[in-house]
């Protein structure tokens, strides 16, 4: 009778996954992570035919290095990382740490670049993970995010002969824990300036409006958050706006952008940004608001600009992470 080879088996795997980054700040890695961002029929939703052309033709020898000019604005250069890596990694390792359990293992990806889902779920099954539970770290659900993180998984696991059991862990936008961890990074903040905000504008990525018009909920998960947020904390008007806009369309409005050129002739010059949709500081919201719309915001009057922390690998979100984990296993 063949032997069986041995096998490891018992383990439950968590894999926490962030959108992604390219593994460095040159021309070809930024490509590279561009290409294969760009090629998810979920992010871009129009006749695949001629978005490869365009993609291929255009985007890709003209976006790079614009991209590159920004994640060089803002790469960690002694560890030779983007924040987003770094961050997505101290979240599992403190994760890790503070869930005593033998049996289950703790890990990360990117849903594009480097770590990949692929990759990491392979290791989880050779480390003996028989249940395998996802955690995409996108608070509010949109297809263009949660949705192709689960397509990607889904698409490993129809290559594997022998699958774990599967649970996706849904999105999060009203979790009380999610909830006071931001009204905590409010506070916090407004602790460390000398001036107060006349306004603070929660920034969330935008959307394309036709998204949202064929029954995409994100637009609404976003709201309900800074409804949530402004329920708990009411000493400044906090405000919902959208940024990452790219391409001639329509996405959901109010622009962030605009919205920071407008404030300062509307009587708004001290204004505080927080980016509740994204789970650890990024390209998005250290180059883009801290950086540009800082500049912007300066150069149309304001007198005073700042932006709260992502929630990181705080204690508070470290928290909230274990809690839905600790809910799904």
């Amino acid at each position: 009778m063949e032997k069986h080879p041995d096998i490891k088996f018992g383990k439950t795997g968590v894999l926490i996954i962030n959108l992604g980054t390219p593994d460095s700040t040159n021309w070809l890695d930024i490509r590279r992570y561009l290409k294969e961002f760009l090629s998810d029929r979920r992010v871009i939703e129009v006749n695949p035919i001629l978005w490869k052309l365009i993609l291929n033709l255009i985007i890709l020898n003209l976006r790079p290095s614009k991209t590159a000019k920004a994640y060089k604005e803002i790469w960690m250069k002694d560890i030779n990382m983007s924040p987003l890596l770094y961050y997505t990694k101290k979240q599992a390792e403190k994760i890790s740490n503070t869930i005593a359990d033998a049996n289950l293992i703790i890990d990360f990806a990117m849903r594009y670049g480097n770590p990949s889902i692929k990759s990491k779920i392979k290791k989880l099954h050779e480390q003996g993970c028989e249940r395998l539970i996802i955690l995409p770290l996108y608070p509010q659900y949109a297809a263009a995010t949660t949705a192709t993180v689960c397509d990607e998984v889904y698409r490993t696991l129809m290559a594997m002969r022998w699958q774990p059991s599967l649970k996706i862990i849904p999105h999060y936008e009203s979790d009380p824990l999610y909830i006071d961890a931001l009204v905590n990074s409010i506070n916090t903040k407004l602790e460390k300036i000398d001036w107060k905000p006349d306004l603070i504008l929660a920034s969330y990525h935008g959307i394309p409006k036709k998204y949202f018009d064929k029954g995409d909920p994100y637009h609404c998960y976003c709201h309900k958050t800074t409804r949530l947020v402004s329920e708990k904390f009411k000493k400044i008007e906090i405000k919902t706006t959208f940024q990452s806009r790219f391409g001639p369309e329509e996405w959901l409005q109010p622009y962030t952008d605009k919205t920071l050129e407008s404030l300062p002739k509307e009587g708004a010059k001290n204004v505080l940004a927080i980016c509740p949709g994204f789970s650890s500081d990024c390209v998005e919201t250290l180059e883009e608001i801290l950086i540009q719309g800082r500049e912007s915001f300066m150069e149309a009057g304001g007198e005073n600009f700042d932006m709260i922390p992502c929630l990181n690998d705080t204690d508070d979100h470290i928290k909230l992470l274990n809690n839905l984990i600790e809910q799904n296993i």
